[in-house]
């Protein structure tokens, strides 16, 4: 008898605090829809490092497929160019591949011409495809976390945080 009242008393109490846990929940949820996006702390953006120089790099150059100006048929002389760099493996080495689109500058309208940037994994990501499917396919078929796999990169020169948000610039 006196281990069946304690029993008793002690789902009751449990009973008590779950809901005052839904409560808890329910007005948590009831303040999130109330507070405007503006008062909410903006997100961190993630510092991106620059690649390390001993790696080799290879350079795509993407020209536009223009000679003359869309606008206006007047010469394109070059203002500048966008350089991204992304961290690529090759099987058994590390490669920066260098993706260049220089800039031309119409001398007759001012207008500006520039072929359009190739598409990322991972938006903004300096992990180029390569890379990530090995990270996946050693971490899931081989069975070697991260935490080993940053080791091992360590050992060539490259800086990989185990976090996935640090791969992207």
């Amino acid at each position: 008898m006196q281990f069946g009242r304690k029993s008793e008393k002690l789902d009751h109490q449990i009973e008590q605090l779950e809901l005052q846990l839904e409560d808890l929940q329910a007005d948590e949820a009831e303040a999130d829809r109330e507070m405007p996006a503006a008062n909410q702390a903006p997100c961190k953006k993630s510092v991106s490092r620059p690649l390390t120089d001993h790696l080799p790099r290879d350079e795509k150059v993407y020209a536009p497929m223009v000679d003359a100006c869309p606008a206006c048929g007047g010469g394109l002389r070059p203002l500048g160019e966008d350089v991204a760099e992304q961290l690529e493996f090759v099987p058994a080495s590390f490669r920066v591949i260098r993706h260049v689109r220089p800039k031309l500058a119409c001398s007759c309208c001012d207008a500006i011409v520039q072929a359009p940037a190739p598409s990322r994994p991972i938006e903004r990501g300096i992990a180029g495809p390569g890379l990530l499917a090995h990270i996946l396919v050693v971490k899931f078929a081989d069975h070697l976390p991260l935490y080993r796999q940053s080791a091992i990169y360590a050992r060539e020169g490259v800086d990989l945080d185990r976090a996935p948000v640090d791969l992207r610039a």
